[in-house]
């Protein structure tokens, strides 16, 4: 019986806290729209998420595209395919790795961040505050965020799917001899619309949910300093978490339906 009412409780739980994320989502998605409009937080956000990780992105770019490079090397070279190198390194990087890489390094550091910030502003009674003085917290606070990732978090993936390739190439040339070009010949005869298409809107979506997610649990964060610290772990966990799960739902559905492309 107390495993029974652990599961019903925790589903119902789950299924509460999904309807309200829903309808957050749906007013943090309506303060886009209208007026008043913030161009100065928006670029200030800019900043802090783009320029703030992109040394974080450039590292694990550069790490992973030569991990990934020197393991296809070795397993091609078994079969003397080294030549498809290129091939191999553009589907998995463009379509898999650039995006999930980026999506996961902007939540654990962004989505943590937004939380916190959120959190401790309703913790010191400043979004009463916002409020008493006519302005809408959800135009500016979630807004500008929500806008700011939307723009870095494809641009910071584009930026990552180039490093990837670069130390992909340098593995190719100095540890697997493959010639430069071979490698980026391989690269281009890959880099068609469809690849291009999945790995920028995938960005898009792991945008979309780092932002609703991040926001939601920092307006809604309660119980003090203690509340902001479990909503900020909540924050990074449950993006995270929604990013793997999407990634695996937007690929199974392009594999299935845009075949043309791919």
């Amino acid at each position: 019986m107390f495993i029974f009412k652990f599961f019903h409780d925790w589903i119902k739980h789950f299924v509460i806290e999904i309807q309200r994320l829903f309808f957050f989502s749906i007013r943090m998605t309506l303060a886009l729209f209208g007026r008043p409009i913030y161009p100065a937080e928006t670029f200030e956000q800019m900043y802090l998420i783009g320029v703030g990780s992109l040394f974080l992105v450039i590292l694990t770019g550069m790490s992973a595209g030569q991990a990934m490079a020197l393991e296809f090397a070795n397993e091609l070279a078994d079969f003397g395919s080294k030549n498809y190198l290129g091939r191999v390194m553009i589907l998995a990087i463009v379509r898999e790795l650039g995006p999930i890489l980026t999506g996961i390094m902007v939540a654990s550091r962004v989505a943590a961040g937004i939380t916190s910030e959120i959190g401790a502003m309703k913790s010191s009674k400043q979004l009463d505050a916002l409020v008493a003085f006519g302005i809408d917290p959800m135009r500016k606070l979630a807004a500008p965020r929500l806008i700011s990732l939307l723009i870095m978090v494809p641009a910071l993936t584009i930026v990552c799917d180039i490093i990837s390739l670069i130390g992909g190439w340098m593995v190719s040339v100095f540890i697997a001899h493959i010639t430069s070009l071979t490698y980026w010949t391989a690269v281009r005869q890959k880099l068609m619309f469809g690849n291009i298409f999945i790995g920028l809107f995938k960005p898009f979506v792991f945008a979309l949910i780092i932002g609703y997610i991040s926001c939601y649990k920092g307006f809604t964060s309660a119980g003090g300093t203690k509340g902001v610290g479990r909503a900020t772990t909540e924050s990074v966990m449950i993006s995270s978490i929604t990013i793997l799960i999407s990634n695996f739902i937007i690929t199974k559905f392009f594999s299935g339906f845009l075949k043309a492309y791919l």
